[in-house]
């Protein structure tokens, strides 16, 4: 099963590694977000008792993510814009999420770096090839001990059940650090088209075996508690962009 709900450091050399950028072209940029609202989306993605201490990174579409707050705990938040696996762009993704000491230290570097790929001006299908071939080299390694990743947000806008077209969504969940584990080894099986099967841990490979994770969804009670604490987010949201707004039977 393939899925891309969700799913630092900015690189090691970014230039000189994959030769010269290509002139920037509407398709590598990103409508930015008033970072006083990017702040707020991106720490919902944290337990509300996590978010004071949480470091803070926000996009700027020219260059790449840029450290907004510094937190104290190892939790680092931001709103990943750029899906690298879908070997597409579109300026209407947003995934708040936030990660914490050993996936700052692992998995966040990518998606700092496909933002800063991006910004200048490297294509969907060359960005996707060479996130590969830092995988493969060992550029981006992948945790060496259990882990988590929040995603407790009460919108995104990503690819979702059930036909993994974008959506915007409500679906908190959480993210273990999963590398190379499949639904197989958990005995899961999870069915898109079945909400009931997903309430259960599940793997989500998201684009190679190791961008894997264990997904845990939140439950119905805990959802419904994220929306209500989270309305004026939800509807500042949907005031800034349409795409943001939640339908109705989301709640």
């Amino acid at each position: 099963m393939k899925t891309r709900w969700i799913p630092a450091l900015v690189a090691i050399s970014l230039t000189g590694a994959v030769g010269a950028a290509s002139p920037r072209t509407p398709e590598t940029q990103l409508t930015p977000m008033p970072p006083a609202l990017e702040t707020q989306f991106a720490l919902s993605a944290a337990p509300p008792a996590s978010r004071d201490q949480a470091t803070v990174y926000l996009l700027d579409p020219r260059s790449g993510y840029r450290l907004a707050r510094q937190g104290t705990s190892g939790l680092t938040c931001i709103v990943q814009r750029t899906a690298w696996e879908h070997g597409s762009y579109r300026d209407d993704i947003y995934i708040p999420l936030c990660y914490d000491t050993v996936g700052t230290q692992t998995y966040l570097k990518y998606i700092m770096d496909a933002a800063t790929l991006r910004a200048q001006g490297m294509s969907a299908s060359a960005l996707k090839a060479e996130i590969e071939r830092r995988f493969a080299n060992r550029t981006y390694t992948v945790p060496q001990k259990a882990g988590v990743s929040y995603m407790v947000a009460p919108v995104m806008r990503t690819g979702g059940p059930p036909d993994m077209q974008v959506h915007t969504m409500a679906m908190p969940h959480l993210m273990f650090y999963a590398p190379h584990v499949t639904n197989a080894d958990i005995a899961a099986h999870p069915d898109l088209h079945d909400h009931s099967s997903l309430l259960y841990p599940f793997i989500d490979r998201q684009g190679n075996d190791e961008q894997s994770y264990m997904i845990q969804l939140l439950g119905a009670t805990e959802k419904a508690g994220v929306l209500a604490t989270e309305k004026p987010l939800i509807d500042a949201l949907c005031a800034y962009r349409s795409v943001l707004c939640l339908a109705e039977n989301a709640h």
